[in-house]
């Protein structure tokens, strides 16, 4: 009996024979199925999720280890580092560059007064710090800023706290001013050090005015008070004047050295012409201590402090990257550093250097 979907001659009314239709049913139904296997394993299973999970942890990892890295560079760099927890410390403080008195930004060339000062005082209040070591890289400055140096350094001597000092390359003038009256100096062998004296330097360019066609007329109240301009020379009575001057920095110079270094002023006053002495020539005649690096004047400091062990070291204004990129006074040009140091650098008194 026909289907009646299918013709007399055993094909449906689509023209297709029945074997044909039924592999067209058979494929349709296998088709069917392999999508539906598709479909139910298209969701990836937890152990795939957690394998596609891996690479972001990784990512996550490093980008903390950065940070953590980060922090410990900074916080080295400031001082904190390796320091924390400690009862026991030795503070390291630089002096670097010409030495004045006033407000530069740290880094710059400059050893200021208040820089200095500030840190030695910080060191003194903190009860865990037992020495201070003053690390000197400096051709010398203004005796007014030495001498506020030196009193913060007498401060802190009274309290009963060792200071050393350890001499880089140069220590001179004023710089070794401020070394003198320390416990302790540390220098090497090949340092320049002493240049002990003072100097007022005057600058006279009234003949390159003359020839400018530049002219002055000078109101003052006294005859000394345009002394040391550049617009003329000095007079008689004024290089006179001037000397007694240069000579009352230097008695106080020559006083510092002898009271520190328990030398006799008479002998001072015959090391004391101005020259410079190598770090070597400079331990012969008593200016110095001993030989040594960085590191040996923190040896001594934590003995001289009586510290047990190694020391820690707290290093309280050591030049870093990360203080020029995130300290308050970073973002200073030269234009403004040069403003800071006008007075100093370009006074119209001339210039006294010790």
């Amino acid at each position: 009996m026909n289907d009646k979907n299918t013709n007399p001659d055993g094909t449906n009314l689509d023209g297709m024979n029945s074997e044909e239709l039924s592999r067209d049913i058979e494929k349709s139904e296998n088709e069917k199925i392999e999508s539906k296997s598709f479909s139910m394993n298209s969701n990836p299973s937890p152990q795939d999720k957690k394998r596609s999970l891996v690479p972001y942890m990784l990512i996550v990892l490093f980008l903390v280890a950065i940070i953590l890295a980060c922090i410990a560079v900074i916080s080295y760099s400031f001082g904190v580092g390796g320091d924390l927890g400690s009862s026991e410390k030795v503070a390291v403080i630089y002096v670097q560059g010409t030495i004045l008195s006033g407000n530069v930004p740290a880094g710059l060339g400059y050893a200021t007064s208040e820089e200095i000062s500030e840190n030695i005082h910080k060191a003194a209040a903190d009860s865990a710090v037992k020495a201070i070591v003053l690390r000197i890289n400096s051709p010398g400055g203004s005796p007014a800023a030495a001498q506020e140096i030196v009193g913060e350094i007498e401060k802190v001597k009274a309290k009963g706290i060792p200071i050393v000092v350890s001499m880089g390359d140069l220590a001179t003038s004023a710089a070794y001013y401020i070394a003198a009256p320390t416990d302790y100096i540390i220098a090497n062998p090949s340092t320049n050090t002493g240049s002990i004296g003072v100097i007022w330097v005057f600058q006279n360019m009234s003949a390159s005015y003359k020839e400018e066609g530049v002219d002055y007329y000078v109101a003052k109240s006294g005859e000394l008070k345009d002394m040391g301009s550049t617009w003329r020379g000095l007079t008689e009575e004024e290089k006179e004047y001037a000397d007694t001057v240069v000579m009352e920095s230097y008695e106080d110079f020559i006083t510092k050295v002898s009271e520190g270094r328990n030398i006799s002023k008479s002998d001072v006053r015959a090391l004391a012409d101005g020259r410079i002495y190598t770090g070597a020539r400079a331990k012969e005649f008593g200016l110095v201590d001993g030989f040594g690096n960085l590191y040996d004047a923190i040896d001594k400091a934590a003995e001289l402090g009586g510290i047990t062990g190694e020391p820690k070291v707290q290093y309280m204004n050591r030049a870093s990257l990360s203080k020029l990129l995130l300290g308050s006074d970073s973002g200073e040009s030269n234009e403004t550093v040069e403003q800071f140091v006008n007075y100093f650098e370009e006074s119209p008194y001339g210039k006294i250097l010790a």
